[in-house]
Formats: structure tokens, C-alpha cells, sequence
């Protein structure tokens, strides 16, 4: 699996990783199949998976640290912190819970799930520069924040780097091309593009059909390989089945050249 670094952290991770959004909420037969979707992903070389405290209220983070047990050495936590609990206290606390539901002692990147208008980023990232200092967390990060915002977070650390922004990106949700990519791109901050198969509506029938016979890929991988085409970009599509998982993990096995980058991108313009 093609790793790129994390921000300026030096710290390599996959380009293709596993979101856990709807994940965690049912039982039996249906857990243990996400279960299995997330170990087969690991062994894929997808060993970021994503995670929030919201996501089935704790539920996907419980499914997740089943998923990893025997195996957290191998795999990248990444898990966010919701912004009702933005206060310096409340951070600490929503963060013991994450580390206590994934049954690990650290989680490897936190990020600010949304941004806040009620707690003032700067009491925000003490917390979270707390939560550095005592081993709790490795690297800081945000998600759905604009230039501004990612900017005035970055300025409430004076010991810390935000390594990344986790927001929506795909072929047909490309709103960030327009400021916040080349923002992050000049500026080192990695782009982890979320539903970046545009939660399951793939668009098959505007794919151009020339492109996926000369490369071999479903439509999927199709757009998996798009969104990863600029080095400041990593994908966490949805882990939920393990064929999907293998599908995604596959999408990069081979690379789409830069010409046929920009006829997709003018397709989908």
C-alpha cells in the first residue's frame, strides 16, 4: 500500500485507509462482518481507520477496538472529539473515554470534529496540547475547518503542528479545490478526504468508460485513485464489507496518468 507522510510529522500512513461512519450499530452476524471488513483491511495494508466519539454514540469506537485487539502496533487511530466538548476539561475527559471505548493507552491523531462558536480556540488547543504532553495523544489535527479556521488553531499552539484536515472530498464534492486545497498543499497540512465515493452514490454511468477498461478499474477505484492523486491527500472510504474493503484497497495498485487525471476531473467539472 503507497504510504504518504502525515503533515510535517514524518510519519508515513497509507493513502487508502477505513472510515467507520454508520458502523457499530447493529449486532451479532452484522458486527462481526464490520469486524471482519476492518482486520481484512488491516491485512491490506490499510491500517489508518477513522473513528469519532459521535459515530453510534461511542458504538463505532468499541467496534473498532474489537477489531484492532492483537494488532494495535500495526494500525493509526484516528478518532475526533465533537464540539460540545471543546472546553479545556471536557477535552481530557471525551478523550479518556475514546482511549477507554478503543481499549488502547493512546490514540494516534485527534482531531476537532467541527469548528466551535461557543469555546474560544484557544482554550481548546491547551487541551489538546495537554493531551500531547501526558502521552494521551500523538498528533493533533482538525476536520471541516476553512483556511481561517485551520489557521486561528494553528496559532493557539505554540508547541504543536496541526498534521491534517479531515474534510469532505470527492469527484463530485470538490469544493475545497477552490481555497483550502492549495491552502494545505503549500502549507504541509495533510487532506483527509472523507466520503470520498460520495457516500456510496457512485456516479457509474458519467465515468467514462474508455478509462476504466484501459486501467482495469470499477468505478470505485476509479475515484478512490482520483481523489489520491495529489500527494496532499488520503482517503478514509467507509469499511463496512470485505469486499468492498478489497476494492479499495486495489484502487491504488496502479496509478492513473496525469492526462487522464484532468479528462475526469473535466468530466465530473
Amino acid at each position: 500500500m503507497e504510504k504518504r507522510e502525515l503533515g510535517r510529522t514524518r510519519e508515513k500512513i497509507p493513502v487508502i485507509g477505513m472510515g467507520t461512519w454508520e458502523i457499530g450499530d447493529v449486532q451479532n452476524e452484522g458486527r462481526a462482518l464490520e469486524i471482519q471488513a476492518l482486520r481484512r483491511g488491516i491485512e491490506l495494508g490499510m491500517t489508518v481507520i477513522d473513528t469519532a466519539e459521535m459515530y453510534g454514540y461511542g458504538n463505532a469506537e468499541k467496534l473498532v477496538g474489537q477489531a484492532i485487539k492483537g494488532m494495535r502496533d500495526g494500525v493509526f487511530i484516528v478518532t475526533k472529539v465533537s464540539p460540545h466538548h471543546f472546553g479545556y476539561e471536557d477535552i481530557l475527559s471525551s478523550c479518556e473515554g475514546s482511549i477507554r471505548r478503543l481499549g488502547v493507552e493512546h490514540i494516534d491523531l485527534y482531531l476537532l470534529h467541527w469548528p466551535s462558536r461557543q469555546v474560544p480556540i484557544g482554550e481548546t488547543m491547551k487541551a489538546m496540547e495537554e493531551l500531547v504532553s501526558r502521552g494521551k495523544i500523538r498528533y493533533i489535527g482538525v476536520s471541516n475547518f476553512s483556511v481561517a479556521q485551520t489557521l486561528a488553531a494553528r496559532e493557539a499552539l505554540p508547541r504543536s503542528e496541526i498534521a491534517c484536515n479531515e474534510v469532505r472530498y470527492s469527484l463530485t464534492h470538490r469544493a475545497i479545490e477552490s481555497e483550502l486545497l492549495p491552502f494545505c498543499e503549500q502549507e504541509k497540512l495533510t487532506v483527509m478526504a472523507y466520503s470520498p465515493l460520495d457516500t456510496g452514490k457512485i456516479p457509474t454511468s458519467k465515468v467514462p468508460r474508455s478509462l476504466l477498461d484501459k486501467y482495469g478499474m470499477t468505478p470505485a477505484q476509479l475515484m478512490l485513485d482520483w481523489v489520491t492523486h495529489k500527494e496532499a491527500v488520503v482517503a478514509i472510504p467507509k469499511a463496512a464489507k470485505v469486499e468492498h474493503v478489497e476494492e479499495n484497497a486495489a484502487a491504488v495498485s496502479s496509478r492513473i496518468s496525469a492526462d487522464d487525471y484532468q479528462v475526469l476531473s473535466r468530466t465530473f467539472d
